[in-house]
């Protein structure tokens, strides 16, 4: 069976590592397969490809499926997030939600350092300095802008003190809803699948008419084995993609240093992964080495 972590992060969103640093992170954690999926942008895309040229022997070994965290809002402020696998750059219908939102996500941040710089030791220039040129802000790079400061050991300190929704320093952004980004990524011929759907950490959660709903809509699977979702969460999760015929996904959401997850820690179930490449109109790096 194929060793597949379909969900990671680079630093053309809020990853640690670039993108040859994660392919040959996950040829020594004995993926098969990875899956780079950075939040609301396709600037990936360009620089896994170069990278996945360039690399070494062992690392072209591996099958490389991209995609995109799309992040999203429904009404009353809760948050989740659609993986659109292989899903064109070039498509015209998810690119302008991606551009929207990014450049909603860079206006909220300057509000929010703005708030914060009242209190601690954080320029706007600080936070600009740690994304890259194409890549999408957000607040992680707040967070490493804080620590790289002094005021808190790491990223998820900084989180639970100060930049988790709803609190003193947050300013809301845009987002398209689910269902507005599911009719985008079909419309482009990607496969959308919901990501870490019932975990409670990330603040309030979907409901289960809202998973059927989307279902409706068309989303094609869901993500059941991540380490955000506890047991009642998976069991849910499990369920509704039993109810509502959708494809069980797995994932570690690797973001490098950013965060404790672990390469291959979860993993899409085989099924699952054909049945997304026969579907998504991009191709897959390497696909002809294993299939």
């Amino acid at each position: 069976m194929l060793r597949i972590d379909p969900h990671t992060h680079t630093t053309c969103s809020d990853g640690t590592l670039s993108a040859a640093q994660l392919l040959e992170a996950a040829a020594q954690a004995h993926l098969d397969v990875i899956g780079i999926t950075d939040h609301d942008t396709f600037a990936h895309y360009d620089a896994v490809q170069e990278a996945y040229s360039q690399a070494p022997e062992h690392t072209q070994s591996l099958q490389v499926i991209l995609g995109v965290e799309v992040s999203c809002e429904l009404p009353g402020g809760i948050g989740c997030h659609i993986l659109a696998y292989l899903c064109p750059p070039d498509g015209q219908h998810l690119a302008p939600l991606l551009q929207r939102s990014r450049d909603s996500r860079w206006s909220a941040l300057k509000m929010m350092v703005q708030k914060l710089a009242s209190d601690f030791a954080i320029t706007w220039d600080s936070v600009a300095a740690l994304v890259p040129g194409n890549g999408t802000p957000g607040r992680p790079h707040v967070a490493d802008a804080l620590v790289n400061a002094g005021a808190f050991p790491n990223r998820s300190a900084a989180f639970d003190h100060v930049l988790s929704r709803g609190g003193r320093y947050y300013v809301p952004r845009w987002a398209p809803t689910p269902l507005e980004a599911i009719e985008a990524i079909k419309a482009d011929g990607g496969v959308p699948i919901l990501a870490h759907p019932f975990a409670p950490m990330r603040g309030r959660v979907l409901s289960a008419q809202d998973v059927k709903t989307m279902a409706e809509a068309g989303l094609a699977g869901i993500e059941v084995y991540h380490r955000d979702l506890d047991a009642q969460g998976q069991a849910l999760a499990l369920r509704l993609a039993q109810e509502n015929g959708l494809l069980v996904s797995g994932a570690s959401d690797y973001h490098g240093e950013g965060k404790p997850n672990l390469l291959g820690e979860n993993l899409m179930p085989e099924e699952t992964y054909l049945a997304v490449c026969r579907r998504g109109a991009y191709p897959v790096l390497g696909q002809d080495r294993l299939l």
